[in-house]
């Protein structure tokens, strides 16, 4: 890694230190030491500032706009007291400034119209800044009045702090209208490195604030801020940090173009450079960093050899935990490879945004619409030359294709697998493939990493990645939601009957499937004739008749509640035949249009204010119609597999669950889509069709009817456990709990 990498990167402590600082520590208008150096040099290098400032004028503002992008990529934290401009005086001096010019005007914050029309690109560019830090939560405002002319009226002083060393500083006062752009500015800087008195005027300043916040100062009066921060961010509040970055990046070129001074100069160009550093250097998203697990998951994952499973239920942040791992291997070696499997189209997309949000820039994406063999054979050629850095995002159904295959091999071993929805490794495309896999850094992410009824499959992914049961990383749903970082729901089971000849059917299939049970084992014997005959049974129950009749009351009741049916999401009965195994390595398969039009009809006929639109394999432009969800223009989406892996739609609330599924890999991943958090979501709500038998007076079909029940309340019993309702969903089954003599404790 280059000295200059980790300068950005880590070297946060003694940043103001090693600045050039004047050698009598005053700095003055004019001179060769002149304040704007001062505040470019202590916020561009600090992460924590505490401002004392009489009132927001375009020349006190003008100082602190440069350099304070920096200063919050740097993690930095402020604390801000200034006077409540309420006066009609500074209501006149702001009419005034419109036609006399806005030079060293006096800003009242509450009149923000007014104050928008005065002020400058660095003027805007700082109350931006200001926005950004309110809305992330890394800012403190305290607003005071002076009692009697007593207070900070006038003060413009304030401490910085690099994490270890501390820069205080006290400036001119003289804040009129016209003083500022007729009188110099002076300011006098203290190191706290230096001697006794300025570590005494540092700790007095610090004094002073914290008496402010506590509000222990006799002198003024502490009035709410809450008002003025939530202006503030509703007229400032649009760009995020790397768009700041970028604006302030295009403000120190100017400020440079017009600067004489050498030593000016040279602090912009020092912090120009560190932005362009910075705007190229990847970097996890949020400023707060990773969550410990996700810390715990890159020390799991390298103590065991750099392979492992991330056992992670759905919400809890899969996608950046493992980009995390990626981040923390590039600050080691200062590169970044990796080949990242997804199961479907969407996914690739939402990989490649989340990729660029950690700053990886190299991302390659194959598909149809993209020239991706030409890039991936750049880079692999490069790397025989220089390190290079690349990510490559590829679907499950293309990864094993010959094109692909024959320039993933000359891959860098090195490489890190990614791979997305794990559980997909163990379907019969590529359990042959595994073993020829050359990449020894490995990394699998699924929120159900087991395979129902697939021991070979489950031994092949565990093989694969060194791992197994409880995993290098582990962290379920029962967690995430008593921390919040799921949203907790209400559940509603509903019984829906098997019409007659449906029962009869279904009783015919499983006599004709008792001649293949094996007498040690208990368990189906492998056959095709068993496969055909459990798709059949299973269809019955996907398709039972009587669940378009309860899915209307349930449409009927939630619109008349809701007054609505925005943001809800229906799983509609699968309709094809499909392969008997539960892992097929696409979720973009053919489905039964007669069938989800039919409860997609069902949706529209409920009220004609009702926009419903279908998620399927073969719709059109997918990502519009999720924006469109998101947004509530569409109110309702209707699909069957494609909404249940990785899928991110937090702003949906309500789930319908048509589609009777005893996998729980599919259940938990559905659920998984609306327990999303979202600010305008106090709840979810879950309605779930379970489908089961009707009595028949024939003792001999009591035992299978008691067997179709059970299937079905193994996914009751594992949402109803986590609900916010667990006993009324419990007591609406328990006539047939009882009738069955089922305890639903002891089932799963």
């Amino acid at each position: 890694m280059t000295a200059s990498l980790k300068d950005v990167q880590v070297a946060l402590y003694k940043m103001l230190k090693n600045c050039n600082w004047s050698a009598d520590r005053d700095y003055k208008t004019g001179s060769e030491n002149e304040p704007i150096q001062f505040y470019i040099d202590a916020l561009s290098n600090s992460t924590e500032f505490d401002l004392l400032l009489g009132y927001f004028s375009s020349a006190a503002i003008n100082l602190l706009s440069t350099g304070f992008a920096k200063f919050i990529s740097n993690g930095g934290k402020m604390r801000l007291v200034i006077n409540h401009l309420l006066s009609t005086l500074d209501k006149e001096l702001i009419e005034r400034s419109k036609t006399i010019g806005n030079s060293g005007i006096v800003f009242d914050l509450n009149d923000i119209v007014a104050l928008n029309e005065t002020l400058s690109e660095y003027d805007k560019h700082f109350f931006e800044c200001l926005a950004y830090m309110i809305a992330t939560e890394r800012i403190e405002i305290k607003i005071i009045k002076p009692k009697h002319g007593k207070g900070i009226s006038h003060y413009k002083s304030g401490v910085f702090c690099d994490g270890e060393d501390r820069i205080g500083y006290k400036a001119s006062c003289n804040f009129t209208l016209y003083g500022l752009s007729e009188n110099l500015e002076e300011l006098e800087a203290f190191l706290s490195w230096e001697n006794g008195r300025s570590n005494k005027l540092i700790n007095k300043q610090i004094s002073l604030i914290k008496s402010y916040f506590e509000e222990t100062e006799k002198d003024v009066e502490y009035l709410e801020s809450d008002q003025i921060q939530a202006v503030i961010v509703n007229h400032f509040g649009s760009k995020d940090i790397d768009e700041l970055l970028i604006q302030e990046s295009d403000l120190l070129t100017k400020k440079a173009a017009l600067q004489k001074n050498p030593k000016i100069l040279k602090s912009i160009n020092k912090i120009s450079n560190e932005i362009a550093l910075l705007r190229r250097t990847p970097k996890f998203p949020f400023s707060e960093g990773p969550r410990d697990y996700q810390i715990d998951a890159y020390v799991s994952w390298k103590s065991n050899s750099e392979k492992g499973i991330f056992a992670m239920a759905t919400g809890t942040g899969k996608t950046l935990t493992a980009l995390n791992c990626l981040l923390n291997s590039y600050r080691e070696i200062n590169y970044y490879r990796a080949i990242i499997i997804v199961p479907t189209i969407s996914l690739v997309d939402q990989w490649r945004k989340e990729c660029l949000r950690f700053n990886f820039r190299n991302v390659i994406t194959v598909s149809s619409e993209s020239n991706w063999s030409e890039s991936i054979s750049f880079y692999s050629t490069a790397n025989y030359f220089i390190d290079t850095s690349f990510i490559i995002i590829v679907t499950y159904s293309s990864f094993p294709r010959p094109k692909f295959q024959s320039y993933f091999k000359n891959l860098p071993s090195d490489t890190i697998l990614v791979a997305d929805e794990a559980h997909n490794l163990g379907s019969d495309t590529f359990k042959g493939l595994l073993s020829s896999i050359h990449l020894l850094r490995r990394i699998g992410l699924s929120a159900t990493p087991s395979r129902k009824y697939d021991d070979l499959g489950n031994e092949v992914i565990e093989e694969f990645f060194s791992d197994k049961a409880p995993y290098v990383c582990s962290f379920t749903m029962e967690k995430a939601l008593s921390l919040g970082w799921l949203c907790q729901y209400l559940y509603y089971p509903h019984v829906v009957y098997l019409k007659d000849d449906e029962q009869v059917e279904y009783l015919k299939i499983s006599k004709q499937l008792f001649a293949f049970i094996d007498p040690t084992t208990k368990t189906y014997i492998k056959s095709s004739v068993v496969e055909r005959l459990l798709l059949k049974r299973k269809r019955i129950i996907h398709k039972a008749a009587n669940k378009l009749a309860e899915f209307k009351k349930i449409l009927f009741s939630e619109f008349h509640n809701r007054g609505n049916l925005r943001y809800t999401l229906v799983y509609v009965p699968e309709g094809k035949e499909q392969k008997i195994d539960q892992s097929d390595i696409s979720v973009e398969e053919l489905e039964d249009v007669d069938l989800i039009n039919e409860f997609t009809r069902a949706v529209r006929d409920i009220d004609e204010s009702v926009i419903v639109r279908m998620y399927t394999s073969t719709s059109r432009d997918r990502a519009d119609i999720l924006n469109s969800f998101e947004a509530g223009n569409t109110h309702v989406l209707t699909s069957m597999k494609c909404l249940d892996e990785g899928v991110d739609i937090p702003r949906s609330q309500l789930a319908i669950f048509c589609s009777s599924t005893g996998n729980p890999r599919q259940f938990i991943q559905r659920r998984g889509r609306v327990l999303r958090t979202h600010k305008e979501k106090t709840h979810a709500v879950i309605h779930d069709l379970v489908v089961v038998p009707q009595h028949f007076p024939d003792e001999s079909s009591f035992e299978m009817e008691r067997n179709i029940l059970k299937s079905e309340l193994q996914r009751v019993v594992d949402f109803s456990n986590l609900s916010m309702n667990k006993t009324e969903a419990y007591s609406t089954l328990k006539e047939l709990l009882d009738y069955y003599n089922l305890n639903l404790n002891e089932i799963y």
